[in-house]
């Protein structure tokens, strides 16, 4: 709202008083009739309905020149003007006057006069008001003075609504009545409002003023004395007039002292009982509450104390009743399937008992010296279904707990010698086994060796589970296998795949054909720059900034892989872990999140406990990860649970960017035997590997072995690459790593023997043209040595560590500059392509939806909020403290309604909550990535940030006040101070989180700083430029602060009307605006989360 013009509010305060003159001009009686009493009564009441009906006339004028500062029309007048309960002030001025007391009474062209001074800001020592027809230059008589007034001829009728003329008023000129003014320059009386003081004035003889108003007796007439109170305005021009603080005037010539227990405010016309624990002593100007705000600091604080050293005691039980239902969980699935099996087992056994019997009787006299001993033979000498049928168990037990040591270390063997052929032969007596099993004497691959090791073992554990109660069911299970969830398989066949740079045109990968089949763990080397990462990129479906060809075949099929992102697993390279979570709540967080929402709980604890075990992680399940600031697990294991991150959600595809990338040979070794048992399900696994041990090269399947330039030089079985790469001459010396061998050749470090003709350049086009695949002409000319060495150098090697670079190295800096540029554009161009495009969903997983997801997300954050909790104490403890120095120098101005004090708690409580709320999304931007691309909701996770924070939301606000408003005392409630602080705080909360968003911490921070501040400044400006009035109106602190003077304003009332409506005026404010500005706050939180929340879809880094 802009600045008022005070000619309009000049004129509508004529209005107001004009009707107060009109009652007292309608109630004349006769000085006789005022010493009866009867009299007195029937005239106050005449006087009181003339009030009630003028303000109805006069409303509509008064709302619409004064809305700004008026509220209600009745309710402000008669709080300023009903004297019903002291009205003997009037009396007496009848007496004084002899009963012509109405005839002294200003008209509205006078009191036009006097406003009109008024408002002009003339100062008090040369307030002279406009010249008019009775005090001028030519006619100056003493009513003319200040404190005195005259009255009309008797002959003259005077219409007190003519606001144009203004009547001879120049007879009987006398000292104004107590409880009115007269002003200087006029000859006339108003009546003081209530809430001041107005007695008639005594000279001091000392100073030479009237007491206790502020004006001299005029020179050169000794006849004329003090009169009465010459200014009504605001507190700053004529606080004389005030009731002084201390004391109430229950009328405008009555002045009382406030007794103990009480307290009297400047203008006040009743004492004000104080609160029981606050500091009341005779004449108290206001009521001291420190009392209650130290009570609530120590209880803030002793709070903040519980919770700063019970937070981890408060997770450490609750981890301990989820460890309870974790329990509960799997033996429910125990049972689940117990009851299940059982239920099967006695209807396969009622259908099929006599062919039973006759088979398990052939079975024991023909098969009687194996060694696991047949389970059904008890059944040929006992009734189908009954308990005699289960004796002999106790061998079938025993017989079975040697299998399982047999086949343990037969594991052990397999996994410490990998790259033994032997095989082991088939002993175990299980026909569906040997019947599926591979023909010949022994299994002699090894991913089919791990296949059939680790299925026993998992058939042997759920035969024990089965078993071990020595029930029915353990029997006829054997006959009667319940089918396992299986996996989807994703099989990725790539050909002639390429990725050249946009604007740049450099070769990042080019000619890439080859295969990652499911069941096969393989591994991605290279020397650097070969483009292993952007790789897995293309893989993945995304190359920002680049040109992709070539082709990619999902499961036989043209299909983006991003149609299966919910079953494929993606680890990167930084491991990118909740450090304020523990092991086992990473996990399964992202178990709860990724894995089928149909899935039942018990079903979900099992496979993050098969995680766990599978990565070692037992022993540190429940300890944190932690950051850099806090020590937590080992870095091998925090690599572990980088990697059971994606294990947990039983992906179809994993894809690890150099997961042993910092981990030793035992920890490389842990973590690869973890992955094979994943591909013994079928899982197809794709590493990025640098340089492993000969150990942990054996153990992979497949390689794919890649140039600089992103050109490839073998990929198949890592038993044939050293078949293939003698074939060409490449021998590896004895006691020397294949992979490094070969990975320094194509560095360009070791050189092949010449007696095998090869050049590290030529081994891609060698590879190609060894496959029959089609070889680009510049790459033919390479291997042919027709082209320059320069040529080959640019079109083999790559030309830099990026790729090959097809075009002129004579360019420009300017066209260089220029090329950049237009990759980097492309690059987010890309970018924001990918964050929006939806290519379906092909997985056939339905996944927990976004309201579950928020509930999960809710949960983790509580967890990492309580664990947070010394950190959430100290910003409490600023707000403390900011609030105690705040409230104690920046006390309640009067005149201003404490718009300083308030300014300062914008600006505080904007700074310091920004600065808090940054930490929601600045630290966590990596965490969101990733999640957001495995398919986890972004809505959930906002949501569940933004419901977390509305604790802060509403006990800061609480916390800050405890301390401002009981140290400064404002006449406005606490609950006003606190709502406008909760709005304030959601809207700077949401301005926060974009920022937080948008920008790094550095300059978020930054910003986070200068916009309270610069807002603030442009919010009060008084300059009148309308550039920055009209960015004033659109800055919450502009909002945040006329709420809190509005809700301050309210409570001035009756003698503070001229003060509250010029301090409105002044500042641009409008007292009816106190919930629009709450409004407005609110909707700025809103429409920030909104910005915040594309913004962090749009800008996100995939």
């Amino acid at each position: 709202m802009g600045r008022r013009k005070p000619l309009r509010f000049q004129e509508t305060f004529v209005s107001f008083f004009v009707s107060l003159a009109f009652i007292f001009h309608q109630g004349v009686i006769s000085q006789e009739s005022l010493d009866n009493p009867a009299a007195n009564r029937l005239y106050n009441q005449f006087v009181f309905d003339k009030i009630a009906n003028l303000t109805e006339v006069f409303e509509d004028d008064i709302k619409r020149e004064l809305g700004f500062c008026i509220t209600n029309v009745k309710e402000d007048y008669n709080e300023a003007f009903n004297f019903s309960s002291k009205p003997a002030f009037l009396n007496a001025c009848g007496k004084t006057t002899k009963g012509d007391m109405m005839q002294r009474v200003c008209t509205a062209a006078e009191i036009r006069i006097y406003f009109n001074g008024l408002m002009g800001g003339a100062k008090r020592a040369t307030n002279y008001l406009k010249p008019n027809r009775n005090c001028n230059l030519s006619s100056w008589m003493s009513g003319c003075e200040p404190g005195w007034a005259c009255h009309t001829a008797k002959d003259v009728k005077v219409d007190l609504k003519d606001d144009k003329n203004v009547p001879e008023r120049v007879q009987q000129c006398a000292p104004c009545c107590a409880g009115f003014f007269c002003p200087r320059g006029i000859t006339c009386m108003i009546p003081c409002p209530l809430g001041a003081f107005c007695p008639e004035a005594k000279l001091n003889r000392t100073t030479g003023l009237c007491d206790p108003y502020h004006y001299t007796l005029p020179s050169g007439q000794p006849n004329h004395t003090c009169g009465g109170a010459d200014i009504w305005a605001d507190i700053g021009s004529s606080s004389e007039v005030f009731c002084s603080a201390g004391s109430f005037c229950p009328s405008t010539i009555d002045k009382l002292p406030c007794t103990k227990g009480h307290y009297c405010r400047t203008g006040s016309t009743a004492e004000l009982n104080c609160f029981k624990l606050a500091t009341c002593n005779p004449r108290s100007t206001n009521q001291n509450i420190t009392a209650y705000g130290i009570m609530l600091f120590a209880g803030l604080g002793f709070l903040l104390i519980i919770l700063y050293n019970c937070s981890d005691q408060v997770l450490a039980t609750r981890e301990r009743r989820q460890a309870k239902s974790r329990e509960k969980a799997v033996q429910s699935v125990r049972d689940s399937q117990s009851r299940e099996k059982w239920k099967s087992a006695k209807d396969i056994a009622k259908k099929h008992a006599t062919d039973l019997q006759q088979s398990f009787s052939r079975t024991f006299s023909r098969r009687k010296s194996m060694k696991q001993p047949d389970l059904m033979r008890g059944l040929s000498q006992a009734k189908p279904g009954s308990d005699a049928a289960l004796a002999p168990m106790a061998d079938t037990k025993k017989g079975k707990k040697k299998e399982k040591n047999k086949l343990t270390e037969m594991l052990h063997d397999i996994e410490q010698n990998p790259e033994d052929t032997e095989g082991f032969n088939l002993e175990i007596g299980d026909k569906n086994i040997k019947k599926n099993a591979p023909k010949g004497k022994a299994l002699h691959t090894q991913s089919q060796m791990f296949r059939y090791a680790y299925g026993q073992i998992e058939k042997e554990k759920a035969m024990q589970e089965q078993n071990k109660n020595l029930t029915f069911s353990g029997v006829i299970s054997m006959a009667n296998d319940i089918d396992v969830r299986k996996r989807p398989t994703i099989e990725v066949a790539f050909k002639d795949l390429s990725i050249t740079l946009k604007g740049k045109n450099k070769h990042l990968l080019r000619c890439v054909t080859g295969k990652l089949s499911p069941g096969r763990v393989s591994a991605v080397m290279g020397p650097s720059g070969a483009g292993k990462t952007t790789f897995l990129t293309a893989l993945t479906g995304k190359a920002p900034g680049c040109i992709m060809s070539g082709m990619i075949l999902i499961n036989g099929k043209v299909a983006s892989i991003q149609s299966y992102k919910k079953i494929i697993g993606f680890v990167p390279q930084d491991d990118i872990v909740h450090g304020n979570l523990t092991v086992e709540e990473n996990l399964w967080f992202s178990a709860r999140c990724r894995l089928p929402a149909d899935l039942p709980k018990p079903e979900k604890v099992l496979v993050v406990e098969r995680v766990i075990e599978s990565l070692g992680l037992q022993h540190v399940r429940d300890s944190l990860v932690g950051t850099v600031e806090k020590r937590g697990i080992s870095g091998g294991q925090r690599k572990r649970v980088n990697v059971g991150l994606e294990m947990v959600m039983e992906p179809s595809l994993l894809i690890l960017d150099e997961p042993t990338s910092g981990l030793d040979s035992s920890s490389s070794q842990l973590l690869l035997r973890a992955l094979r048992r994943e591909a013994l399900e079928g899982v197809n696994i794709c590493m990025v590997v640098h340089q492993p041990s000969y150990t942990l090269f054996r153990m992979f399947d497949d390689l794919i072995l890649l140039a600089k330039g992103g050109l490839i030089c073998y990929q198949g079985s890592v038993k044939k690459v050293e078949e293939y790469f003698s074939s060409l001459g490449i021998v590896v010396p004895e006691r020397v790593n294949p992979p490094d061998y070969y990975i320094d050749i194509l560095e360009g470090i070791l050189k092949p023997s010449t007696s095998s003709g090869v050049t590290y350049k030529q081994l891609p086009v060698r590879w190609m043209l060894h496959n029959g695949y089609q070889v680009p002409m510049d790459m033919l000319k390479s291997i042919e040595g027709m082209a320059s060495s320069a040529s080959a150098e640019n079109s083999a090697h790559g030309g830099s560590a990026h790729g090959s670079v097809v075009g002129d190295d004579g360019t420009s800096f300017a066209g260089e500059f220029w090329q950049d540029v237009k990759a980097n554009v492309e690059i987010k161009k890309d970018n924001l392509q990918n964050n929006f495009s939806n290519s379906g969903d092909l997985s056939e997983r339905d996944v927990p939806g976004v309201f579950q997801q928020f509930r999960y997300f809710l949960g983790r954050l509580g967890k990492q909020r309580l664990r947070e909790a010394r950190t959430l104490a100290v910003d409490y403890l600023i707000l403390l403290l900011a609030g105690i120095c705040l409230g104690t120098l920046a006390k309640v101005s009067d005149e201003t309604f404490g718009a300083m004090g308030y300014t300062y708690t914008v600006i505080a409580v904007s700074l310091l909550c920004k600065i808090t709320a940054l930490r929601s999304f600045s630290l966590d931007k990596l965490h969101y990535w990733r999640e957001s691309r495995a398919g986890m909701s972004s809505l959930a996770y906002f949501l569940a940030k933004d419901t977390v924070d509305h604790f802060n939301t509403i006990v800061k606000p609480l916390v800050y006040l405890s301390m401002f408003y009981f140290f400064n005392n404002p006449r406005s409630t606490v609950t006003d101070n606190y709502i406008v602080l909760i709005c304030l705080v959601y809207c700077v909360t949401g301005i926060a989180y974009a920022l937080a968003i948008l920008f790094e911490p550095g300059p978020a921070q930054l910003w986070s700083v200068l916009l309270p501040v610069v807002l603030t400044l442009i919010a009060t400006s008084t300059n009148d430029n309308k550039i920055v009035d009209s960015i004033s109106k659109v800055c919450y602190t502009r909002w945040a602060l006329e709420a809190f003077v509005v809700s301050n304003a309210q409570r001035y009332k009756g003698v503070w009307l001229i003060t509250r409506c010029g301090s409105l005026m002044e500042n641009g404010y409008n007292i009816k605006h106190f919930p629009r500005c709450l409004v407005f706050l609110t909707l700025t939180g809103i429409l920030s989360r909104c910005a915040a929340f594309f913004c962090m879809v749009t800008f996100q880094k995939k």
